[in-house]
């Protein structure tokens, strides 16, 4: 059982392609999506980093993440991209007029 904050596979599948691509290093110990899904949970509902529930990645991975994330813009590439999605199924142009 998830959390409402979760990302359904819908969701994942928009989202996913708009993450960057890990070097090839060491295989990953947590996905980016339980890394965003820990993100998310964090931001709905305003809590410390240090107290996402345990079935998250570590809070300081999550954290790191999120940081990285921002600093490179990709939350916000994140969030115009789902902008214009929505904008896009109401059929409005990216001026905001019908």
């Amino acid at each position: 059982m998830g959390y409402s904050s979760d990302l359904t596979d819908k969701e994942w599948e928009i989202v996913e392609p708009l993450l960057p691509t890990k070097k090839k290093t060491r295989p990953p110990l947590w996905t980016k999506r339980q890394i965003l899904d820990g993100v998310f949970y964090q931001l709905k509902n305003g809590c410390n980093w240090a107290d996402l529930p345990k079935d998250f990645p570590p809070y300081s991975t999550v954290f790191w993440h999120y940081k990285h994330w921002c600093q490179e813009g990709i939350l916000d590439n994140i969030m115009t991209n789902l902008h214009g999605r929505v904008r896009e199924q109401v059929k409005k142009n990216h001026s905001g007029r019908p």
